[in-house]
């Protein structure tokens, strides 16, 4: 999801975005990792949620569910996802805003400061400036003192992990830009964009490559 003008549709092609939930529920233990990951941000009535990447809204209902009174805003260049959020949260009878766009600064300027942000399984499909501008974008958007919590494909730290992850995602999404997050670019390119207190919360192992869940903070700077 690059600023230039492409991105990489949810399911790799716009005509199997339909199949994009099924097939990452099936690769990626989606409910795990997208579970943890909504027990971790802990959403409180007064947060704000950015959801860079939200893809089909997964994330919106999971949001919802643990808290229905956090606002909840989604953004994604991939408009065919993002007709599918929409109708789920219609469905769902959740209040959820989204809107295609690539993520900037400028492309989210005239939404209120998030308290918590969120990046799932986008910067592994990314080159790495681009990987650096992101973390250094949703730092400059944050509200001081706010959390980012990501989900991706993190360090590869196993021989079996490795080899899965070169036998399906690098073989569908190229080496160049997947590799760095294997090799555990991801927490130091974290601290290189201005977050403090970066930790991984959690592993979670797939039949495509181990997902990790990594946090940062904003600073307080008052």
């Amino acid at each position: 999801m690059t600023r230039t003008g492409t991105y990489t549709p949810a399911a790799g092609y716009h005509f199997l975005t339909p199949f994009y939930d099924a097939g990452v529920r099936l690769t990626t233990r989606e409910t795990v990792w997208r579970e943890a990951l909504v027990e971790f941000l802990a959403p409180k009535d007064h947060d704000l949620v950015l959801d860079i990447g939200a893809g089909t809204g997964n994330l919106a209902l999971l949001v919802a569910s643990k808290n229905p009174s956090t606002r909840y805003f989604g953004i994604d260049p991939d408009q065919h996802a993002l007709e599918i959020a929409r109708e789920k949260a219609r469905r769902a009878g959740i209040v959820a805003e989204f809107r295609q766009s690539f993520f900037s600064t400028e492309a989210v300027a005239d939404w209120p400061p998030p308290s918590l942000a969120t990046l799932c399984l986008v910067l592994h499909q990314v080159p790495l400036d681009e990987k650096l501008r992101l973390l250094r974008e949703i730092h400059s958007v944050l509200q001081p003192g706010g959390r980012l919590l990501i989900a991706d494909y993190g360090e590869q730290r196993s021989w079996l992990m490795r080899r899965l992850f070169r036998a399906t995602i690098q073989q569908l999404d190229g080496i160049a830009d997947t590799q760095p997050n294997a090799d555990g670019v991801l927490m130091p390119l974290m601290r290189e964009a201005g977050f403090s207190n970066v930790r991984e919360l959690k592993q979670v192992k797939t039949v495509t490559g181990s997902i990790s869940i990594l946090s940062g903070v904003k600073a307080d700077q008052g």
